[in-house]
């Protein structure tokens, strides 16, 4: 791939999307270097938008970065996918990466939901700068870190800042434990499939989602 298909705008990293464009120029100034608009936006996604793993949305036409901005929550891919768009926004190569991660920070209810510790298709990002990609994951807001009593993750532009790996106890809080890659855009079709291999119970028997899968 080249850089170019990780600096304009796709159907789900809507880069060129006005709402996305104020908003990415609210919180950077042309002053600023790349490293310091990455990180300056990635601060803003973080808290900004209340991370809301309870509301997956499935229909592609409800899924984008200007629409996580316009709802103020979202899970991890919706919350990457506007830190993605605010990011080229500003003429910063941006991509998205995707894993699966143990011990996820959640609750009971949220284990109990997916039957599973394992949090299939959580999204991160990757920013170019000063000629390397940097990683870094927007997902958990501060003021649900403070709620679970962990530090929430800090973004330098240098080093990647991707998980807490303990928790304030020491014990190991979360795992990486497979890497689907990067991409340019969300890979909605994997993600799709991925859902209905790990989590079987929230589809019906049509493959279409479960309306109360989070009771």
């Amino acid at each position: 791939m080249t850089i170019d298909q990780y600096t304009r705008p796709t159907p789900f990293i809507d880069s060129d999307n006005p709402e996305v464009i104020a908003y990415a120029k609210a919180h950077t100034t042309p002053e600023m270097s790349d490293r310091e608009k990455a990180v300056a936006l990635y601060y803003a996604v973080r808290d900004d938008i209340r991370y809301d793993p309870y509301h997956i949305i499935l229909d592609p036409e409800a899924i984008s970065g200007s629409l996580t901005l316009q709802r103020r929550y979202g899970y991890c891919i919706e919350k990457s996918l506007l830190l993605a768009a605010a990011g080229r926004a500003v003429g910063i190569p941006s991509r998205l990466g995707f894993s699966i991660v143990q011990n996820h920070l959640s609750t009971e209810k949220f284990i109990r939901m997916l039957r599973s510790d394992k949090f299939v298709f959580h999204g991160y990002n990757e920013f170019l700068l000063d000629g390397k990609w940097v990683k870094c994951t927007p997902a958990f807001n501060k003021a649900l870190c403070v709620l679970f009593g962990t530090a929430p993750l800090e973004f330098d532009g240098i080093h990647d800042s991707i998980f807490q790996e303990f928790s304030p106890d020491g014990q190991q809080y979360m795992k990486y434990v497979h890497e689907y890659g990067q991409f340019d855009d969300m890979p909605y079709d994997l993600f799709v499939s991925e859902l209905k291999l790990h989590y079987p119970h929230l589809f019906d028997e049509n493959g279409v989602m479960l309306t109360k899968w989070n009771d």
